[in-house]
C-alpha cells in the first residue's frame, strides 16, 4: 500500500525533463498540422464554389438551354470571359475591342450564322 499515495509515480518514475519537452514539441507539431489542414480545406472549399449564373443565359431562365440565344446557358458567355480578361489586364483595349467586334460579327463565333453549340 505504500505506492498507493504516489499512484505509481515516485522517484525515478514518470516522464523526465526530456520527456516533457518531447511531449510539448509533438503537441505543437500536431496543432500546427491541424491548423494547416483547416486553412487548406478552407481555401479548397472557397475556390471550388462557382458563381451562380444570372441573366438571360442562365440555366433555367427564359432563353437558357440548348435552344436559347446563349447555347446551353452554362457559365459565362464569351463576351463576359473577354471582359474579365480585359479587367484583369491580360489584354489591352485595342485587342478587347477587336475580339469583341469579331464575336459580335455575323460570321463570328458568337454571331448569327456562326458555329455555336448544337449546330
Amino acid at each position: 500500500m505504500r505506492h498507493w499515495h504516489w499512484h505509481g509515480y515516485g522517484p525515478g518514475h514518470g516522464p523526465g525533463g526530456w520527456g516533457i519537452a518531447l511531449m510539448a514539441i509533438v503537441s505543437l507539431l500536431v496543432l500546427a498540422v491541424l491548423v494547416l489542414l483547416a486553412v487548406a480545406l478552407f481555401r479548397y472549399v472557397s475556390r471550388s464554389r462557382q458563381p451562380i449564373p444570372h441573366g438571360p443565359g442562365a440555366a433555367g431562365a427564359v432563353g437558357g438551354g440548348p435552344g436559347g440565344p446563349h447555347g446551353w446557358g452554362h457559365g459565362p458567355t464569351p463576351e463576359q470571359l473577354l471582359a474579365e480578361r480585359f479587367a484583369r489586364g491580360e489584354i489591352d483595349a485595342e485587342e478587347y475591342w477587336h475580339r469583341l467586334d469579331t464575336l459580335r460579327s455575323p460570321g463570328g463565333p458568337g454571331g448569327p450564322g456562326g458555329s455555336g453549340p448544337g449546330e
